[in-house]
């Protein structure tokens, strides 16, 4: 595998995007599929896409298509669409050798399934990673310096994977350990959810920083009990990722948490679906998976409650602050 690899990115939002343009900034070939006409028209007639990705000035050799069957010839594949999505997207997919890289945040409603169990499910005979670190796609496109996890089933395609995706300003750190990157990744954007509405409710500073910390030891716990190991979760994919989306509103998820607490509704702040906080979906299912394992995540139940309309702002906000005092490590 070179860094002469054809790269497509299956996934038109902020972070395909953005992705894309990483490996197309100096002229590499990658091809871009995108669900919406209005994407693919943007990205090939004007080189940008302002419904995802406004300001950013995409590369002559990023070409978007609508039709997933032109992605047969991609020698590795990004998969950046939304985790609900996935399943249907992957049964499409032309048949081809090509490892596929998962770049999506979050777990599967019913079946408690992330990324990786859906494509073992669905394409099982084609290796498979995870991309998952602090990265703002907006950064990221711009070129500015990046390190983030990536992990495969083995060190060898992890290596390979990292030199061909590797650019000056993008760097991969390889591990083997999918699930904990994949679970570091689904967490941290519930926990920054919480962050936000203790932002958006003025409580401070030290709060915030209360909460990434108990936030963190429920990311470690849940973590743990499904077999990711605790190096993954203290490192770029885990607390790297957490200290980044907890810690800015251009985090979708802290600001969807702003809003909330402010007292804003739920439902209001969620209707806009082109740009939908990924948390807001996973917290429900990865709250019910916790409490299926018996693991006690009274962040991610109280964001769950507040995101699915079981209770307001206030009454999360309590659930926040109100634990039961027990010693720290627990």
């Amino acid at each position: 595998m070179t860094s002469h690899h054809r790269f497509g990115v299956i996934g038109g939002g902020a972070w395909g995007t953005a992705l894309a343009q990483m490996i197309a900034a100096e002229g590499a070939p990658v091809r871009l599929w995108a669900r919406e006409d209005d994407v693919v028209a943007a990205i090939n007639g004007e080189h940008r896409n302002p419904m995802f990705l406004p300001g950013a000035a995409l590369s002559p050799s990023l070409a978007a298509t609508g039709d997933l069957a032109d992605m047969a010839e991609c020698d590795a594949l990004l998969v950046v669409v939304p985790v609900p999505f996935l399943r249907s997207v992957l049964a499409a997919l032309p048949p081809s050798g090509a490892p596929l890289i998962f770049c999506s945040k979050g777990m599967e409603a019913g079946t408690f399934a992330f990324p990786i169990d859906i494509a073992n499910d669905i394409c099982p005979d084609r290796a498979h990673a995870v991309l998952s670190g602090p990265t703002f796609a907006h950064e990221v496109a711009a070129g500015l310096p990046t390190a983030i996890t990536l992990a495969a089933t083995d060190t060898e395609t992890a290596e390979a994977l990292a030199l061909a995706l590797a650019r000056p300003h993008f760097r991969p750190y390889i591990s083997t350990d999918m699930i904990g990157a994949e679970i570091g990744g689904a967490v941290k954007n519930i926990l920054a959810i919480a962050c936000g509405i203790v932002d958006g409710a003025g409580l401070g500073l030290n709060a915030r920083a209360a909460l990434i910390s108990r936030g963190f030891a429920e990311m470690t716990r849940f973590g743990l009990s499904r077999g990711a190991l605790p190096e993954t979760l203290a490192g770029l994919a885990g607390l790297g990722d957490l200290v980044l989306t907890c810690t800015s509103a251009n985090s979708r998820n802290f600001a969807l948490g702003q809003g909330l607490g402010r007292g804003e509704a739920a439902s209001a702040l969620m209707a806009d679906r082109r740009t939908v906080a990924e948390g807001a979906f996973s917290a429900p299912v990865i709250a019910a998976a916790a409490r299926a394992d018996g693991i006690d995540m009274p962040i991610t139940d109280a964001v769950a409650r507040l995101v699915s309309g079981e209770i307001l702002a206030a009454q999360a906000i309590q659930a926040l602050l109100s634990r039961p005092l027990r010693p720290e490590g627990r």
